[in-house]
């Protein structure tokens, strides 16, 4: 079988794929969900662990109230309903690395309600923008983890990250295909890291997601939905929605049927196999937890919430598109993570010019010349060897003549290479362009001598020769003649 336009051809005919995702963010705070234990990454096994954390006998939950607000903060940013009062349940199921017996999460009454993300399936073409549903975020704590590498028969558990505070933001099935579920999963972490609530590093299962993926006949009811765990990155997840799409085709149309159940993603394999039946919420005895009074927020707490967001992703790229001048697809590359976006910004600063004046070419300097060699030196936005500040002076020198397209592509190798200034690299190696008619001319002069029959090719209506004889000239020249006086100057000997 074969996807094509988001469909799954099998033996029978067309099958659509439903696919909803629980994204589980760990909320950025210095202290966990209900204790002060640090939730510092890459500590020792078991360094970071409270009396709380452990399970003490006696020892009482306190929330910590950063905590809730950046779950606060992450449902405004979503336009989601945000519940003043919510309330904490108790979810009960035994594991070796769940200290308690249960987990303190949300059911009946999470903190925050419906919301929505805007993806764009093509980053040039907003009419590929599609608006996938919010059906609630609701704030828990994390468990312990299992290590069982670490003795040939024993399993160790490392206790640290019990009690962290995540955020599960649960999606609506609104998606048809792993490329959109790819998109939503960049853009949720795209906006989380803008809204500053979780760090969204996926490798340091900061943010992983449960992957819920059913099939149907087109305009059927919902099929019967298998569960994914724990998947920590989005080409991960893109492959489990394909893998277990075709798997479930394959069961029907043998005349199988899908058992609702929870399965795990073999990256070694690239297949899913089967954990455990799917539970439900009754077999978890969830009730109110009995430590824990109610969440209230009153309309400051609310407001200072609303006041702190930053200007967010989509908002910032119709900005770039209306002040900056920018196409659509410019915009989407330079706003699609917060550290581009930063780093962007200081650069248009320093240039200390405003608006399509300098946007077009600050944008198109990042996005061919620094991305580039970043990529190429396997480098991210974070550790340029080049700062915004550098990078504003070399477009300076590039717009007020000092440098040419050329040259400036050299200055840029050397800034790479040893970090100095880009001007102090033009006065060190003569690299300032000429536009000095006299000396121009010089060379052309030159040019026409060694080359006289091209001249008479030229002059006999062979048009296309000029580009050459520019090509020679600045080659004559090392790249510093300006291609303009270049231009009118040759034109003019030409005749």
């Amino acid at each position: 079988m074969v996807v094509s336009d988001y469909r799954i051809q099998g033996a029978t005919g067309e099958w659509e794929v439903v696919i909803g995702l629980e994204v589980h963010a760990q909320v950025t705070s210095a202290a966990k969900l209900f204790s002060g234990a640090s939730t510092a990454f890459g500590a020792e096994p078991n360094t970071q662990v409270s009396l709380v954390d452990a399970a003490m006998p006696g020892m009482l939950p306190v929330p910590n109230r950063e905590c809730v607000r950046q779950a606060v903060r992450t449902g405004m940013a979503l336009e989601a309903k945000i519940n003043p009062w919510s309330r904490f349940d108790r979810k009960n199921y035994f594991y070796a690395d769940l200290p308690q017996g249960y987990q303190i999460s949300q059911l009946y009454h999470p903190i925050v309600g419906e919301g929505q993300i805007e993806i764009l399936l093509d980053d040039k073409d907003e009419g590929s923008a599609k608006t996938v549903g919010i059906e609630r975020i609701h704030i828990e704590q994390d468990a312990g983890k299992l290590m069982h590498d670490q003795h040939p028969s024993f399993s160790y558990v490392d206790l640290n990250r019990s009690g962290v505070a995540l955020m599960e933001i649960v999606s609506k099935p609104d998606m048809r295909s792993p490329e959109e579920a790819g998109a939503y999963v960049r853009k949720l972490r795209s906006i989380l890291r803008y809204v500053g609530s979780c760090d969204g590093n996926m490798e340091q299962g900061s943010m992983r997601a449960d992957v819920n993926v059913s099939v149907r006949k087109p305009g059927d009811a919902f099929g019967t939905r298998t569960e994914t765990k724990n998947v920590n990155s989005v080409r991960f997840i893109m492959a489990v929605i394909e893998h277990e799409a075709n798997r479930q085709v394959d069961v029907l149309e043998s005349g199988g049927e899908i058992v609702q159940e929870t399965r795990l993603w073999d990256p070694d394999r690239s297949e899913t196999r089967s954990l455990r039946s799917k539970e439900d919420a009754h077999d978890y005895r969830y009730f109110p937890d009995p430590d824990l009074l109610p969440l209230v927020l009153d309309d400051a707490f609310l407001t200072d919430c609303r006041d702190s967001l930053p200007e967010l992703p989509d908002a910032k790229r119709r900005r770039y598109e209306r002040e900056l001048g920018l196409s659509a697809y410019n915009a989407a590359v330079l706003t699609a993570e917060v550290e581009t976006a930063r780093w962007f910004e200081r650069l248009l600063a320093a240039t200390g010019k405003s608006g399509a004046e300098i946007g077009r070419a600050a944008s198109n300097w990042v996005i061919s010349d620094l991305f580039g060699a970043l990529n190429r030196l396997g480098r991210t936005i974070t550790d340029s060897p080049v700062s915004p500040e550098q990078g504003a002076e070399l477009l300076r020198l590039v717009a007020d003549g000092t440098l040419s397209g050329t040259l400036s592509k050299q200055v840029f190798e050397i800034m790479l290479e040893t970090g100095q200034d880009p001007a102090a690299i033009v006065e060190e190696r003569g690299l300032k362009q000429t536009s000095d008619t006299g000396a121009i001319e010089k060379v052309i002069a030159g040019v026409m001598a060694a080359n006289a029959d091209k001249v008479a090719e030229y002059r006999a209506g062979k048009d296309k020769l000029f580009g050459f004889f520019v090509g020679q000239t600045m080659k004559a020249m090392a790249g510093k003649g300006n291609p303009a006086v270049v231009n009118e100057l040759l034109r003019k000997a030409l005749g």
